[in-house]
């Protein structure tokens, strides 16, 4: 009945691909088997003494990749994950249908493992085997991913004993005239390629230039927020004018060479904001917005990978 059942679904699928199945196209550029060992790591059932066997553990990524994507709940995914044929497909599987509870608890042991950023590292592996690597420098910029900060005041402390509903590491930040609660997701994109290769995430209230993701070597492009910051790379940032000190015409010229370098990494925050719809989270804690964000990061890199493919070959 199996046979038949996956048989019958594979048929309904020739339709939808006839009419266009992005999640698949996108999905297929990713070797997704070589994220398998760092993530089976996680378990400890293996051994002599068994326990009750894991979903595939790709097939549980490739649920999160669904979910960034789409923008969907844990109770949406699994929902759309059992009614939806392209789903199942692009997962592998016909009928195992992870449960809510199954897709919170691997999120959960991502952050308990740091299993997030190995594999970010696995990612930015094969763009560098793609031949996707840096090669004229990155720039660095910063945006707030926002929270709940629930009804305490602003100096009400925010920690695992606090009784407010606020994010445990979540702070408030001021730009301009507006005040954010939350965090702050800092990247470093590919000048070329623009392509994330970097990621790292703080709480609202670290300013932007006290984060340097340029590698030596690397040229790092940044806004007028990172004047006299610090970096390993070579400094591309632009100048800024203080009380009594205006800019000069060089460095003006100057500043407007730098923006038009560094414009496209607003390209990743709109892609977060707009297309994933997660520029506010309901985690609380640094660690689970990181994963959260490293998700969305490789769903974006996936996304742009034919387009970055084609600069290559100009």
């Amino acid at each position: 009945m199996r046979n038949l059942t996956d048989f019958a679904l594979r048929l309904e699928y020739e339709r939808v691909k006839d009419l266009g199945d992005k999640l698949v196209d996108i999905g297929g550029r990713l070797n997704w088997e070589s994220f398998r060992p760092a993530l089976e790591a996680m378990y400890r059932n293996n051994t002599e003494c068994g326990g009750r066997p894991n979903l595939d553990v790709i097939v549980m990524l490739k649920s999160l990749f669904i979910q960034q994507l789409y923008s969907l709940s844990d109770e949406q995914l699994e929902r759309e994950i059992a009614d939806r044929i392209s789903f199942r497909v692009f997962l592998g599987t016909t009928e195992t249908v992870p449960d809510s509870t199954t897709i919170w608890k691997f999120r959960e042991r991502l952050v308990e493992n740091d299993v997030d950023r190995e594999i970010w590292a696995e990612m930015q592996r094969q763009l560098d085997a793609m031949n996707l690597k840096v090669q004229k420098g990155v720039m660095q910029d910063a945006t707030f991913i926002t929270a709940d900060p629930g009804h305490a005041n602003a100096d009400t402390p925010c920690g695992i004993k606090s009784k407010t509903r606020r994010s445990k590491d979540g702070t408030w930040a001021k730009k301009g005239a507006k005040s954010f609660f939350g965090y702050k997701l800092h990247d470093c994109t590919d000048e070329k390629f623009c392509l994330v290769r970097r990621i790292e995430v703080t709480s609202a209230n670290v300013h932007d230039s006290q984060v340097d993701l340029a590698e030596e070597g690397e040229v790092r492009y940044a806004d007028k927020g990172y004047d006299g910051a610090k970096t390993k790379g070579y400094d591309g940032a632009m100048k800024k004018a203080t009380r009594g000190h205006p800019l000069s015409y060089k460095d003006e010229m100057r500043n407007r060479r730098i923006s038009r370098k560094r414009s496209p990494v607003e390209r990743f925050y709109a892609f977060i904001k707009c297309v994933c719809k997660a520029g506010h989270v309901s985690v609380t804690t640094i660690q689970k917005v990181r994963v959260k964000m490293i998700i969305t990061g490789i769903v974006f890199n996936v996304y742009h990978l034919a387009s970055a493919k084609s600069k290559l070959e100009a």
